[in-house]
């Protein structure tokens, strides 16, 4: 092997497959050494035999022997793994130089801090290591000393608009401006959101995403998520975390400096974007994404959270910075609420105005004191899901 060599966790889902399409463009550049997913075993498949990595690894034995049967049939050399303890070992593998964290959820944290502490160049698509980790992930980081990366788009834009020097990000930048697409209901009338059903939350206007990720969208719970991701990444007080719509997704964040210049990336709404930002960096390959037409951006705007019922219709934003007010683990609690709300509405137990009561009835039970290692998280994660469950069964339709 020649190139960067690539683990990437939670191949089968649209970060990683947008990573993989990258990846693919570049074969004398990047590597891949080893490949993740839960259960979708001929996808994987499909995924081992275009790229032939030594390592697959499967959420559990079940799907694990039946892909490692699959590949054997075929004559692929791929070894087979399973479990939380392969996936941690595959993160922090000698071999591996770069980690693509790609697993949603609470479920990636422990890889991505397997991949930290092993000083891993680390490719952050897994806002919730963030989120739930905070400062035992940056912790993490810091002892490693490897390479942190953004890949939300919002992140990758901030980052490529901030300047190089780390150390004068405090004293040179103003604040930073996330945008936000407003998703499928940015002018619905917020007393008709109870009626929402899941093929609606998950038909974004601009972006092809998993399930999940689309009910956040929906709700704006992808955008609490980011600002408090955006808090531990870039350092800033969140009093200087700021949130605008944007509903044409060109724009995918700024900085505004203390002149008040903004500096803006811009871009078309594609992952593979700020994939290979991340895969390259500090150089620039090609991501396969198509170029910005200017001729045909008939119009941008943007919108106030003040303005056109916003607030009324996101209820759900103004929890990052509660939870960023409140004790450390408190943003640990709101994802893992999250996370078991939008679970339950996607599965019909809930509506989708009920999501945000499930969080805020989740943050008034569970209360979190500073967690000082992974088993601690775990431990506040399960009590808050535990929460989250019954106050889903208490409101279900």
């Amino acid at each position: 092997m020649t190139g960067q060599r690539i683990a990437v966790l939670g191949s089968t889902g649209s970060v990683g497959a947008n990573t993989l399409d990258v990846i693919g463009r570049h074969p004398g550049r990047f590597e891949v050494f080893a490949l993740s997913a839960s259960t979708q075993v001929e996808l994987m498949l499909q995924q081992c035999a275009a790229f032939k990595p030594p390592f697959a690894v499967m959420a559990d034995e079940s799907a694990g022997r039946e892909l490692a049967g699959n590949l054997q049939a075929c004559g692929l050399p791929t070894r087979v793994l399973w479990g939380q303890l392969a996936l941690e070992e595959i993160a922090s593998h000698p071999s591996v130089d770069t980690v693509m964290a790609a697993i949603v959820g609470a479920a990636g944290l422990a890889s991505c801090l397997a991949a930290a502490r092993a000083g891993k160049r680390l490719l952050l698509a897994n806002k919730e290591a963030l989120v739930v980790g905070g400062e035992l992930f940056l912790a993490a980081m810091k002892q490693g000393g490897g390479i942190l990366l953004p890949i939300d788009s919002e992140h990758s834009a901030i980052f490529q608009s901030l300047p190089q020097d780390a150390a004068s990000w405090d004293e040179r930048v103003e604040k930073i401006i996330l945008t936000a697409s407003g998703g499928p209901f940015r002018t619905r009338e917020p007393a008709t959101l109870r009626k929402v059903t899941p093929e609606e939350a998950c038909a974004h206007p601009n972006w092809v995403m998993g399930r999940k990720i689309s009910v956040d969208s929906a709700t704006m719970m992808n955008k609490a998520l980011e600002v408090i991701e955006a808090r531990f990444l870039f350092g800033l007080s969140p009093q200087r975390l700021e949130v605008v719509i944007h509903p044409q997704s060109v724009i995918h964040s700024m900085v505004q400096y203390r002149d008040t210049s903004v500096v803006a990336q811009l871009g078309t709404p594609d992952m593979r974007v700020p994939i290979a930002y991340g895969l390259a960096w500090p150089d620039r390959v090609a991501s396969g994404a198509q170029a910005l037409d200017f001729s045909t951006l008939a119009d941008m705007s943007f919108e106030s959270l003040d303005s056109r019922g916003h607030r009324e219709r996101f209820p759900g934003l103004a929890l990052a910075w509660e939870t960023l007010a409140a004790p450390s683990g408190t943003t640990a609690v709101l994802n893992a609420a999250n996370e078991v709300a939008v679970a339950a509405f996607l599965e019909r137990r809930i509506r989708f105005d009920q999501i945000h009561h499930v969080n805020v009835a989740t943050l008034d039970a569970v209360t979190s004191s500073r967690p000082e290692n992974l088993e601690d998280l775990l431990d506040l994660d399960a009590r808050a899901r535990e929460a989250a469950r019954a106050t889903a069964a208490r409101l279900g339709v």
